[in-house]
């Protein structure tokens, strides 16, 4: 791979003109993986709002009220699931919970819940206070530090005395992919219910909820899907486990007849059960606007050439940083690896703050020693690539000096 080369890739990207939608200004950016872009749309959306607001007030609400479900069915076609079944509402946090929480309620005779030692904190966490309070056993289940959890692992890890698995459908950090209809097949086979995290899959990846059979995902909505930092996340619970899961989070929006403001709580019978407070209508509106523009795309073209970025970035990485200490700590085979790929250096903080400092590439840090690089599809070009790595094969020769600080990354 020579720079030409990806100059030819290019100008046959089919994905190209999504690119002067965004504002590309300044050091290459391959952080999209944590925080995307926005879309001239989403711009354009968010400053109608704000008139709407302006102009309307509390009028808008005739309008606003059904966002969650709304903005959650074009989320829904973006992760495979069907209308009726994805909500955006809330945190990633705080959707894992609930969902958590039901899953177990569902499953009061079982004591175990599997999850993934590697896994992203926040996930920990929250299994970790759920068993607490549970009086569950929480296992973690230990895999690759590269290429992740194997599928026949946690299919074996699985009994009849497991509640509910959690995992994140690609790792936070090395990118590494499951297996998400085998590992669900798996589950279901002993009576548990399978709970996905999609943070680093939606609007990158084909992820087949519905085919899948799949019973519960989050995810959210500001890496691959563009929504902005902080937007509302998202909680998909296939439709025949709807009625049977009941959130812990009582919430009137939740409320079968909310406007009714009764004495005691029924929760409604659909998707909508599982919202809580009164939904963040700008960002709501933000991620519908950002969501719109991947739709146009499609997952298949945008998965089409994350395959073709990771793959550029394997051989680029063999080529130009092994031979100066980094090493991939992403996986080799294509099948097992996500939109994203890392590299392992004793020094990847210096150097991923050397790179930022300089205005040469925005990748991010992930301890202890990854530096991560996630190319969007929508508006990163091959060429964006091949010069990243040149860059990052630059600050390596001329030698990073250690800094003290600690990066603060979400």
């Amino acid at each position: 791979m020579d720079r030409a080369a990806a100059v030819t890739m290019d100008l046959g990207d089919p994905l190209a003109p999504y690119r002067s939608q965004f504002t590309v200004a300044g050091p290459i950016y391959l952080d999209g993986n944590s925080l995307g872009r926005p879309s001239a749309s989403v711009v354009e959306g968010l400053a109608a709002a704000v008139r709407d607001w302006s102009e309307n007030l509390v009028g808008g609400w005739s309008r606003w009220i059904d966002l969650p479900a709304a903005v959650g069915d074009r989320v829904g076609r973006l992760i495979g699931a069907g209308p009726g079944q994805v909500v955006v509402c809330d945190s990633t946090t705080v959707n894992l919970y609930k969902l958590a929480a039901a899953s177990l309620a569902a499953r009061p005779d079982r004591r175990v819940i599997l999850a993934d030692a590697d896994d992203f904190p926040t996930d920990r966490y929250v299994l970790q206070g759920l068993a607490e309070t549970s009086g569950r056993e929480l296992r973690l289940l230990h895999g690759s530090a590269i290429d992740g959890l194997d599928t026949e692992v946690v299919g074996s890890a699985i009994d009849a005395d497991t509640a509910l698995v959690c995992l994140s459908h690609v790792n936070f950090r090395s990118g590494a992919r499951l297996d998400l209809a085998a590992i669900t097949e798996a589950a279901h086979r002993h009576g548990a219910l399978v709970l996905w995290d999609l943070c680093h899959s939606a609007g990158a990846i084909p992820v087949g909820l519905d085919e899948a059979g799949a019973d519960l995902a989050v995810g959210c909505t500001y890496k691959y899907l563009n929504g902005g930092p902080g937007s509302p996340a998202f909680a998909y619970v296939r439709r025949g486990l709807q009625v049977q899961l009941r959130q812990p989070v009582w919430g009137w929006f939740g409320q079968q007849d909310q406007f009714a403001m009764g004495p005691s709580y029924d929760p409604k019978t659909g998707m909508e059960r599982f919202l809580t407070g009164t939904p963040p209508v700008l960002g709501l509106l933000t991620v519908d606007a950002a969501a719109e523009t991947v739709e146009s795309a499609g997952i298949p073209a945008l998965w089409a050439k994350s395959q073709q970025f990771t793959a550029m970035f394997v051989d680029l990485v063999r080529d130009q940083l092994e031979p100066l200490g980094a090493t991939l700590a992403s996986p080799t085979d294509p099948d097992r690896r996500g939109a994203h790929v890392s590299v392992a250096h004793p020094r990847a903080w210096p150097w991923c703050k050397a790179l930022i400092d300089r205005r040469m590439v925005i990748g991010d840090f992930r301890p202890p020693d990854v530096l991560r690089l996630g190319p969007a599809p929508l508006y990163t070009r091959f060429v964006d690539v091949f010069d990243a790595v040149q860059r990052m094969a630059e600050v390596l020769e001329a030698g990073v000096e250690d800094v003290r600080d600690r990066p603060r990354v979400t």
